[in-house]
């Protein structure tokens, strides 16, 4: 597993030491792993780089106990990771059911349960999985795709036909969705996106709900009075 394509491990605060070791267990058998706060750079932006990490991520490893079943935060980051079709390793701490918000995106997700104690056969275990997942490369041969030249944009990256007003009208929008991680997104959809349209369309394949969607796609086109 190259360090592009680590295993990014969500957790919530109160399993930071059991995230912690699952780090250090991994790494010390050569599987890379990114974890925050550890590898968010000094005053950049904590989303984008959350955000990032995911994107790059082979797999992302879920510590899932009582409190992360109930953090927005690691449910933040799961809906990311679904988004981006991140393959997702639930490694249940306790032995506990899934909430509603989060029941939808683990119900046919592979499991690894981490108890009874100790936890060390469970780390190897882990370890055992992931390298095997690793293994499985690409087919010889593999072309890559290719694009479309971007559309024009601005100094800022965004189409030429936006502005500064509908972007920002945009991301306030989209953040009413999914929070503080909207302006990163709106930040990367502009960049390719080839008009105001392209964007919401873009954008709107963020959500998840279909009455989410449209009600987002409504209130966007609706820039309010300057």
């Amino acid at each position: 597993m190259s360090d592009s394509k680590r295993a990014f491990v969500s957790y919530s605060q109160p399993d930071r030491e059991c995230a912690h070791a699952i780090v250090a267990h991994l790494e010390a058998q050569s599987v890379p792993c990114w974890i925050a706060p550890r590898d968010i750079s000094p005053a950049s932006d904590w989303a984008e780089e959350i955000i990032d990490a995911i994107t790059a991520a082979r797999v992302m490893i879920l510590v899932f106990s009582s409190s992360s079943n109930q953090s927005p935060q690691v449910r933040r980051e799961v809906e990311r990771a679904v988004h981006k079709q991140v393959s997702i390793l639930p490694f249940r701490i306790e032995e506990v059911t899934p909430s509603k918000s989060l029941e939808f995106f683990l119900s046919s997700q592979h499991w690894l349960d981490a108890f009874p104690p100790p936890i060390e056969p469970h780390l190897q275990r882990l370890c055992t999985y992931l390298k095997a997942q690793a293994s499985q490369s690409q087919p010889a041969g593999t072309v890559p795709s290719v694009s479309k030249a971007p559309p024009r944009v601005d100094v800022h990256g965004a189409p030429a036909s936006l502005t500064e007003r509908e972007l920002a009208h945009i991301e306030s929008v989209l953040a009413g969705y999914i929070g503080p991680l909207a302006r990163h997104l709106v930040k990367l959809a502009a960049a390719r996106a080839s008009g105001r349209a392209d964007l919401i369309a873009r954008l709107t394949g963020e959500l998840d709900a279909e009455a989410d969607r449209s009600a987002f796609a409504q209130r966007c086109k609706q820039l309010p009075s300057a």
